[in-house]
């Protein structure tokens, strides 16, 4: 029975294990943190030390694009402080900003070419119609400069109160399109103060448009009045279409009769 007992209670001795140590939740997370940004760190430094390598001065400033109003030594002008910089570090939305600062240039891109140039490309403003005395809007109906020392004489005259020059630009373009097609050309468009349209024709004709219903009487004129016209433009001042049933010629000649009988017109700035 000893021997039985003594068996027994080593059999069924609980057995005590020795926990193992851990780290703190917290901490644990914190390693994780701390293995990460070392890593960044490194990835930062390895970067940095590859541009600063890489960094050299720029020393070629290839240009492309066909000019006629801006010269190679106004880009190179324009480019030459940013250049300094290095060929990394030099930063090209401030070289295109600077350029397409300059009065005649309408888009630039600039690009990087291993190992020390840049390589500029120009695209120059297309002068579509003259605004006011010697301003000039592009085909977008932006005035891009407002003082030329040149203005080509075969462009459209547009004028406007400041600030127009969009609206101004969009109605030449759709008033032309159907003078074109039509035979005749517009030669002046403007706009008053007070928000009348008034246009001239290449044969010297002034049509007048008024404040309202400017589109219909446009195709009224082109539609009507231009065909009453046409044997007899030399004679003719002014066609005024501010009228709801008609029209009014002005007539070099005063003692001539208007050709078709109006009122008033329905402006009342007339």
């Amino acid at each position: 029975m000893m021997a039985l007992w003594r068996r027994n209670r080593f059999k069924n001795k609980a057995k005590v294990q020795k926990s193992r140590w851990k780290w703190p939740a917290f901490l644990a997370w914190w390693r994780v943190y701390l293995r990460r940004g070392a890593l960044l760190l490194v990835l930062v430094g390895a970067l940095s030390a590859l541009t600063w390598a890489l960094d050299r001065p720029v020393r070629v400033i290839s240009i492309d694009g066909s000019f006629q109003r801006v010269s190679p030594g106004q880009i190179e002008k324009a480019v030459a402080p940013f250049a300094a910089q290095g060929f990394m570090s030099a930063d090209l939305a401030d070289i295109q900003r600077a350029l397409e600062a300059l009065p005649w240039v309408d888009h630039a891109r600039i690009a990087r070419r291993w190992p020390n140039s840049l390589r500029v490309t120009v695209t120059e403003q297309t002068a579509a119609a003259r605004w006011g005395e010697s301003g000039l809007l592009n085909t977008r109906g932006e005035l891009f400069v407002r003082a030329a020392a040149h203005v080509p004489a075969e462009l459209p005259r547009l004028s406007g109160p400041e600030g127009t020059e969009s609206q101004v630009a969009q109605r030449y373009l759709l008033a032309q399109g159907q003078m074109l097609e039509a035979g005749m050309r517009i030669a002046a468009l403007r706009l008053d103060e007070r928000g009348a349209w008034e246009l001239d024709l290449d044969n010297g004709v002034t049509v007048r448009l008024g404040r309202r219903d400017v589109d219909e009487r446009l195709e009224r004129f082109i539609h009507t009045a231009s065909q009453v016209i046409a044997h007899r433009l030399t004679e003719i001042t002014y066609v005024d279409m501010r009228y709801s049933n008609g029209f009014a010629i002005g007539w070099r000649n005063q003692g001539t009769p208007a050709s078709v009988p109006a009122k008033h017109p329905d402006d009342t700035d007339a």
